[in-house]
């Protein structure tokens, strides 16, 4: 009787694990081969069978684990979010200065830079996972449809982590009239989502691409990919800077703090405006994810003239309350004195505008920066403006 009922359970839990990686197989995405992998191969970038940061990322098992028994109670909000829906006219009008920027939580923006319009990291899914039941849940609706927003020039993706490369959203845009730029090896996932070849620009750092007069130019950073056990680090993470003649502007996606955005503003900034990630740190991955105050730091050496805090607002990838990467990145600003914008999830702001923003975040328990510092190691900028020594395990 009992080794009747362990063959059903397990060829139940078969049935089950088979159901749920058929659901999953599409979201997983494709690896890259022939020529595009040879072409991953010869990138400074790649060594040993895989990319790799100039500094490297560290992992603190131990902080990781007790992490996990020191969460907040409000990783997640408990009201619904002060989020402002989208208002597809508004977007039909062209912004007076020139640069206009729509943010529609974590890391999805729109850009409207000197006559184009760029959507980075767009996520219009429920869950960013390759499930649809199951993983991280966005705490409010995609703010407008996607087929109400305005003509997209192209569409910047920082890498294939599911919280910005979201298969689901990019398959919905597949037959739009629009360009798609990825870091190497991440066209394989696009192509194998049904997206054309032709669509697809794929660039190393580095490389730029022209839209009209405005050039998009993929810059590096300190992160990591992959989208399942077997693919880490596959394919390639970027960051990106848009040049246009009147305007500069500076897209961050993930990173920890890294030395090479010094560079970054000698020979592209100075910025407009910086979209730096500022959530989902904890010191357990230090290098990994900037953490609000690093945040500022690299606004100042890019030499920006306002700061948007984003990487946060949207869905729960960390310990830290909800509202404490907007809370530090306040509090970090106004001691560094520098302008930094803060407008709600759907909330149209043109950078140049002085406008105070009203904060629109609930006051909750938060870890200061003093309680709970973010330092990434072996940074060393020109300026001084800050060192990292490796941290300790």
């Amino acid at each position: 009787m009992f080794r009747r009922l362990s063959k059903w359970l397990g060829l139940a839990l078969l049935v089950f694990l088979s159901l749920v990686l058929a659901d999953a197989w599409q979201g997983l995405g494709h690896r890259a081969t022939g020529e595009r992998r040879a072409r991953m191969e010869k990138s400074p970038q790649w060594k040993d069978g895989a990319f790799e940061n100039p500094e490297p990322i560290v992992n603190l098992a131990g902080p990781m684990i007790s992490g996990m028994f020191h969460t907040s109670p409000d990783t997640e909000p408990h009201e619904p979010v002060n989020v402002q829906q989208v208002d597809p006219a508004l977007l039909a009008e062209p912004p007076s200065s020139g640069l206009r920027l729509t943010w529609f939580g974590h890391s999805s923006m729109l850009i409207e830079i000197d006559g184009h319009r760029f959507l980075t990291d767009p996520v219009w899914s429920d869950r960013v996972s390759p499930l649809s039941w199951i993983g991280p849940k966005r705490w409010y609706p995609p703010l407008i449809p996607l087929e109400k927003l305005p003509p997209i020039d192209a569409v910047l993706i920082s890498h294939d982590h599911y919280d910005h490369l979201d298969h689901r959203t990019l398959i919905a845009m597949k037959d739009w009239d629009t360009k798609f730029i990825v870091p190497l090896g991440v066209a394989a996932h696009l192509e194998y989502w049904g997206i054309p070849l032709s669509k697809i620009i794929e660039v190393d750092w580095w490389e730029g691409t022209k839209f009209g007069d405005v050039e998009i130019v993929s810059t590096p950073v300190r992160h990591a990919s992959g989208r399942h056990v077997f693919d880490k680090d596959a394919t390639l993470w970027s960051s990106y800077a848009l040049v246009g003649p009147a305007h500069r502007a500076f897209f961050s996606g993930d990173s920890g703090l890294f030395t090479a955005l010094q560079t970054i503003a000698d020979k592209l900034g100075p910025f407009d405006v910086a979209m730096i990630e500022v959530g989902q740190y904890h010191r357990a991955w230090p290098d990994w994810h900037m953490g609000p105050e690093q945040a500022v730091t690299a606004h100042r050496v890019l030499g920006s003239k306002v700061f948007f805090p984003m990487h946060w607002g949207l869905v729960n990838l960390a310990y830290h309350a909800w509202t404490e990467p907007i809370e530090r990145s306040v509090t970090a600003s106004q001691r560094a004195q520098i302008r930094v914008i803060t407008p709600r999830p759907g909330q149209s702001v043109e950078p140049q505008d002085l406008t105070e923003y009203a904060r629109w975040w609930p006051t909750l328990p938060i870890e200061t920066a003093e309680q709970h510092p973010i330092v990434s190691g072996n940074v060393h900028f020109r300026d001084g403006a800050a060192t990292g020594a490796a941290p300790s395990k």
